[in-house]
């Protein structure tokens, strides 16, 4: 009986130190990794639908900010001029992954880095604007989404005179500084001779050319507008807007947001989804897979937004026809 004793208080003691060493060794455990992303905006903010797709999405997949996630972001609040700075300070941090919201910023990440993963997320055609030399293999560190706008500015300008039939002058926002837009002014001149259209282009490199735009645009008369895909204009819509607003002038946009915010109709590819996609390609390359090995996606869905609101301050009635082929008419 004594014997068993013994080994009873043995048995309790150890059994006691096993209890006394188990939190400690959980808290020895090395803590969960923390991926760290860099977004590199040309003209969103924050806080823009866009780069909320992005978070949710990653979200979904199971990145949490404050909890296995950290991401850094940065906009040059459409002053191309800051992007190189920007992509500097971000590079230096070390991220795992860059994301890069457009053609500008994708070209100044790739020339910042060739070792950090860059994914896509708005850049319009990877290819043509020499970002990557095949959608397919894009090779190297860099891969993502791909919204293709330079075959869209035909057809937005199709559009553009369904919605006004009798417009013959339209006058058309662009930046010659972009890669792409040197691609999207050969379509859309292409179009506007099948169309019997006049185009009057305005360049547009930063927002203090807006004014002197402006100006032109009144004293050519131009009947109509439309803007190209840029982080300047994105950024700077309101001044846009209400210029279109005051002239009395229907114009088309290449993104939704711009006809959230009051303009009259926008054509082209749906951000948000760009953004959502490319969460699945940071998820894929922090789980392991090379940048340069995964094709990158082209845009399939495009969206055609009418806001009748405006339409009805400009005095516009939108053809019945047009309206029938809206994903969205806003009243």
């Amino acid at each position: 009986m004594k014997t068993d004793y013994r080994l009873e208080r043995f048995l309790a003691a150890v059994l006691a130190c096993a209890l006394l060493v188990a939190p400690l060794t959980g808290e020895a455990q090395a803590p969960a990794k923390v991926w760290k992303v860099a977004v590199l905006s040309g003209g969103q903010l924050r806080s823009s639908a866009s780069v909320r797709a992005l978070e949710q999405r990653l979200a979904e997949l199971g990145y949490v900010e404050g909890r296995n996630l950290l991401i850094d972001f940065r906009t040059a609040g459409g002053q191309v001029d800051r992007l190189p700075a920007l992509t500097a300070e971000l590079v230096g941090r070390r991220p795992d992954v860059f994301v890069v919201s457009s053609t500008q910023t994708a070209l100044v990440a790739k020339n910042a880095t060739q070792t950090i993963p860059i994914v896509l997320a708005g850049v319009g055609d990877p290819v043509g604007s020499g970002i990557v030399s095949s959608l397919g293999r894009p090779g190297g560190n860099i891969t993502g989404a791909s919204l293709l706008n330079a075959e869209l500015s035909g057809k937005g300008l199709q559009l553009l005179k369904d919605a006004v039939p009798a417009v013959s002058r339209v006058a058309v926002l662009s930046d010659s500084g972009n890669r792409l837009h040197r691609e999207v002014r050969a379509a859309t001149e292409a179009a506007a001779e099948t169309l019997k259209v006049s185009l009057q282009f305005f360049d547009v490199r930063g927002p203090d050319d807006l004014p002197k735009a402006f100006d032109a645009i009144t004293r050519q008369r131009a009947a109509a507008l439309l803007v190209l895909p840029d982080a300047v204009t994105l950024a700077h819509r309101a001044p846009i807007l209400d210029f279109t607003a005051r002239q009395r002038l229907p114009a088309l946009y290449p993104f939704r947001e711009m006809v959230d915010d009051g303009g009259l109709m926008c054509y082209g590819p749906n951000l948000a989804e760009n953004f959502r996609a490319a969460a699945g390609y940071v998820d894929k390359i922090l789980k392991g897979a090379k940048a340069g090995d995964l094709p990158i996606a082209q845009a399939t869905k495009f969206d055609l937004v009418i806001n009748i609101k405006t339409a009805k301050t400009l005095g516009l009635t939108i053809p019945q026809s047009l309206l029938l082929r809206a994903d969205q008419v806003i009243d």
